[in-house]
């Protein structure tokens, strides 16, 4: 599995990159906010040109660097993703664009498709594209449908939606087990059974305590992020569709591992949460007890 670092810090990044597992970067206008926020508050002014232009560099060719657009409508997506990738992908020759799979914000059909079409006409020229904000598995096969390059489906976002339905309180950073949610739903579903013995099918069926039961903890029929990942890459190799998952929206350690579990091609990660992947207090431990024991005639070897 790829790993792509999610940040718009250039200290992270170049952090990130120095260590030897940094596949790609991918950023948001949220992360460039909190980029240029930092930045400001050390009392620096920003050149956002210049700035975009060395996330880029830093990453270095070879490293897909995700930029998104702002507007909302097909014409203002084309050319502001034009303008990015002539700006700044001679840079590094890295540039990938990231567009919204549904940019409509009301019930209107004018603009419902406008990402679709945005993606089409942006691949058919050659320009990379990751669609973005992918919720569901029906999402993310139009995106490939459209010519997607990569597809970013949102993990942490449906576990935060699934846990808020459910009433449960959580931290951001806090692991949903979705197992345990989903064996409390089938302990509900067998007890409502029990209760409902006698009851004719038809009746059992329609009824709503059932349904509730039988779609407890889920998102029509999605139980949490990583289930989604698993959902798209099943259908994803079903057909042999070439776009790559990136596994998006990435709040601790345990998540990546069920992510290289489910075979998404790339998992995009947070700074702190990678530097987390290398912690263990039995390491910590191990490495403590290696250096106490090192015996003066083993240290003399490398004195030498």
């Amino acid at each position: 599995m790829k790993i792509f670092v999610d940040t718009a810090k250039l200290d992270e990044i170049k952090e990130a990159c120095s260590w030897g597992i940094v596949d790609g970067v991918t950023t948001n206008p949220s992360l460039i906010k909190r980029a240029v926020d930092e930045v400001k508050g050390g009392g620096k002014r920003i050149d956002m040109e210049t700035y975009m232009r060395e996330i880029c560099k830093t990453a270095g060719k070879g490293r897909p660097v995700s930029l998104e657009v702002i507007s909302l409508t097909m014409k203002e997506m084309v050319e502001e993703a034009e303008l990015l990738y002539r700006k700044f992908n001679p840079a590094a020759e890295n540039v990938v664009i990231k567009i919204p799979i549904n940019t409509n914000l009301d019930e209107s059909e004018e603009i419902d498709y406008d990402a679709l079409k945005t993606i089409k006409k942006l691949s058919r020229k050659g320009i990379p594209i990751n669609a973005t904000l992918i919720m569901t598995p029906e999402q993310a096969l139009l995106a490939a449908k459209a010519g997607a390059s990569y597809a970013s489906p949102f993990a942490g976002r449906i576990d935060d939606y699934i846990r808020k339905k459910l009433g449960i309180e959580f931290g951001k950073v806090d692991y949903f087990d979705f197992d345990l949610i989903e064996k409390i739903g089938r302990q509900r579903l067998d007890k409502h059974l029990k209760n409902s013995r006698g009851e004719p099918v038809a009746s059992l069926y329609l009824n709503k305590e059932t349904k509730n039961s039988i779609g407890f903890g889920q998102d029509n029929g999605i139980g949490s992020g990583v289930n989604l990942v698993k959902s798209i890459m099943k259908i994803y190799r079903n057909y042999e569709i070439p776009t790559e998952v990136i596994a998006a929206s990435i709040r601790n350690t345990r998540q990546i591992r069920q992510m290289a579990e489910a075979g998404a091609h790339i998992a995009t990660i947070p700074f702190p949460v990678i530097r987390g992947m290398l912690q263990h207090p039995k390491t910590v431990e191990g490495i403590k007890n290696f250096s106490a024991d090192v015996v003066p005639e083993y240290r003399e070897l490398f004195q030498s």
